[in-house]
């Protein structure tokens, strides 16, 4: 596939079953029409896979292989720093439906309830470290495994451990501006507005809503971080797709491209993906040990 055919538009969805499908895209629905376990039968020469290594050695013997490979990160990651899943029992959307896009610039009833949850959540994230996972990764990226992190993640949590290309496909939670202007305030000084009253706060420069500086369901999609997204994914030669569900569009087709274009692909998550057909290794683990045991096993691993 070529990366003229990566067609890339849509806005933010799930999959069909959740109040969120709707998503359409020029690259496939994401399913098999002869879906198989991952058989790990033969070394394999690109990856280094044997059946009988652990899966922490098979995952640093592709690491170790890894030139230009990416990491795609979900919500998984960051609840080992403590921050509930939003899907997950006790998060955010367990509690409160979503506000959708076009009710949030509609309604400012929409907005009052938008900026309620995100009290909850800046209440959270203020505190938050990064956690092994994310150190990993940053020093993968140091050792030019990783070319580039891609992450559905909001809280910044890969910047402070200390990557470097980190593209953030779903924008950032530390950042809030106008929907018009886009003029920008940093969360604390918003959050200081509406403890002060303003429940639903409006740009000073030009009066309309400020909204956090994140992808909302129904919000278009950052055509250029897309773009560079599938560009690095189709070029890489492994992929970590870490803590994520893997159902949310247009983000879940990136490990997916990565694996049409030959990358080895790595599905680190807890629970089942729609995309596990495709995987070369499925740990089901905690993020940060895998990372950290296969990082240490790196040294042991001959090229």
């Amino acid at each position: 596939m070529s990366q003229d055919n990566l067609e890339i538009k849509g806005c933010m969805t799930e999959y069909a079953g959740s109040p969120f499908f709707g998503y359409s895209r020029g690259v496939g629905d994401g399913r098999d029409e002869n879906p198989r376990t991952p058989l790990l039968i033969q070394p394999d020469a690109k990856s280094g896979i044997m059946p009988s290594m652990s899966d922490d050695t098979q995952l640093a013997n592709i690491i170790n292989r890894a030139r230009r490979g990416i990491a795609f990160t979900g919500a998984g990651i960051s609840t080992e720093s403590g921050l509930a899943d939003f899907r997950s029992p006790g998060g955010v959307w367990s509690r409160n439906q979503p506000v959708m896009y076009d009710d949030f610039l509609r309604s400012r009833d929409a907005r009052v309830r938008y900026w309620e949850m995100r009290q909850e959540l800046y209440r959270e994230m203020s505190d938050a470290q990064p956690n092994v996972g994310h150190e990993v990764i940053a020093k993968l990226e140091r050792l030019n495994k990783l070319a580039a992190v891609i992450t559905q993640n909001i809280d910044g949590l890969h910047q402070d451990a200390g990557s470097q290309n980190v593209i953030e496909i779903h924008g950032t939670a530390r950042i809030v501006s106008c929907v018009h202007c886009g003029k920008e305030w940093t969360p604390v000084e918003i959050m200081a507005r509406i403890d002060a009253g303003d429940a639903a706060p409006d740009c000073d420069a030009c009066g309309h809503p400020l909204k956090s500086k994140t992808i909302s369901f129904g919000q278009a999609m950052p055509e250029d971080l897309m773009a560079e997204a599938f560009s690095l994914a189709s070029q890489a030669d492994i992929c970590l797709a870490i803590g994520s569900s893997l159902v949310v569009e247009p983000a879940a087709s990136i490990p997916r491209i990565a694996k049409e274009h030959g990358a080895t692909l790595v599905i680190i998550n807890r629970e089942p993906t729609p995309l596990d057909h495709l995987a070369d290794l499925i740990i089901r683990d905690s993020i940060g040990q895998a990372l950290q045991t296969a990082f240490e096993q790196l040294k042991n691993v001959t090229r």
